[in-house]
């Protein structure tokens, strides 16, 4: 199976590790020069067709965006020196970049605190609010947002509805998504460079895969927001993250069972797969709660202490993979954006350490914090048992 998926993957992607904890001295760089970084931003016609299929054509790029996800900012700051700039609303779900982060973006960009908010691609979309704002263009999340009828009534007030997708099928759609908001502000030549950056790294790991031959794919448990309530266990069934496993040779003992991209697996089957790999993920969004902490704002040592506080837990320590040590958390604020082959190649070292011992995540952030990004990534971005 896994045979099979590894080439049409590979080539929907070309059409469009560390043992322990990443540290705050892997994610400081140089300062980002490059001529990506200091180019002018491009003008003149704008065409593309967005996630949803929809035709999209702008006399010039947009000067007032609004977009329905903050994880969208992350992405902006990953192709414009000043990700703000054309911006005129945002939810401010600030649990989705975490805090500190949202400090960093505030101190370096302050015109962020006056942007209108509005509703987040996980509240109830209001069409009062986007036509109160009166954007250029309308950025949504693709199965969220505005219905058929409420896009033709957006456009006939002179708001172009833009849908990009890093969730639903990440593999499939965030290479074009970045594209299309790189077009939107007129910094298309980054954004290709950043998706060259990321099919590089992931061709990296499809083709090793390709060349190891049939293997049976290790059986892996994906808990997400590990610590957010007292019930077990939140798991990304199929998409997702569950395609990031798929593609780098785990088998995601969640998609046997869930309908969708996300529920909920019950301790009793976690425990009859007893699968070896186990992976957590969290961020500062947890830190109340009393779950998985890691990402800006926390230490190595934190991240870590949280964790084994997260295998401690009835039912959970039990499972093979907390014993052998092969317990791992990642930061979610990796996913869902551009930033996911952080996530991906951290995932790769942990489910098959000898196919990808060379494979090193830290090394690919540090690059991304020297050529890329508008605001550094800091912090441990994942965790180890071990």
């Amino acid at each position: 199976m896994i045979r099979t998926f590894l080439p049409l993957l590979l080539a929907t992607i070309g059409a469009a590790g560390v043992a322990s904890v990443a540290s705050t001295a892997h994610a400081q760089a140089a300062p980002r020069t490059t001529a990506r970084a200091a180019a002018p931003a491009a003008q003149g016609p704008v065409q593309f067709t967005d996630i949803s299929g929809r035709r999209i054509a702008l006399a010039k790029p947009a000067s007032r965006v609004l977009i329905d996800d903050g994880r969208f900012l992350m992405a902006m700051a990953l192709i414009d020196p000043d990700p703000v700039r054309a911006l005129v609303a945002w939810p401010k779900d600030i649990n989705r970049i975490g805090v500190r982060t949202h400090e960093q973006f505030r101190a370096k960009y302050p015109r962020l605190d006056s942007l209108t908010a509005i509703a987040s691609s996980a509240a109830t979309y209001s069409q009062e609010q986007v036509l109160r704002v009166r954007p250029d263009v309308a950025v949504f999340s693709m199965g969220q947002g505005p219905s058929p009828e409420q896009v033709e009534q957006l456009k006939r007030a002179g708001i172009e509805v833009v849908f990009i997708d890093f969730f639903v099928h990440p593999l499939k759609n965030t290479d074009p998504s970045l594209l299309i908001l790189g077009q939107l502000v007129g910094r298309r030549a980054a954004a290709q460079a950043f998706v060259d950056f990321r099919q590089q790294h992931m061709r990296a790991i499809s083709d090793r895969l390709q060349r190891a031959g049939s293997r049976t794919p290790p059986k892996v448990f994906v808990e997400v927001h590990a610590g957010i309530s007292e019930e077990c266990c939140h798991a990304p069934g199929k998409g997702n993250i569950g395609d990031y496993i798929t593609f780098v040779g785990g088998h995601n003992i969640a998609a046997d069972v869930l309908p969708g991209t996300t529920g909920k697996l019950n301790i009793e089957y976690v425990l009859s797969q007893n699968a070896p790999v186990y992976i957590e993920t969290g961020g500062p969004h947890l830190e109340k709660a009393g779950g998985l902490v890691l990402g800006s704002g926390f230490t190595p040592e934190q991240a870590r202490a949280a964790l084994q506080k997260m295998t401690s837990r009835q039912g959970i320590a039990s499972l093979a993979a907390v014993k052998s040590g092969r317990t791992y958390g990642i930061a979610h604020q990796l996913l869902n954006s551009p930033l996911d082959i952080l996530a991906v190649e951290s995932m790769a070292r942990w489910i098959d350490p000898v196919l990808f011992k060379d494979i090193d995540p830290a090394k690919t952030l540090a690059e991304i914090n020297a050529k890329f990004i508008a605001v550094p990534i800091e912090g441990p971005q994942w965790v180890s048992l071990r």
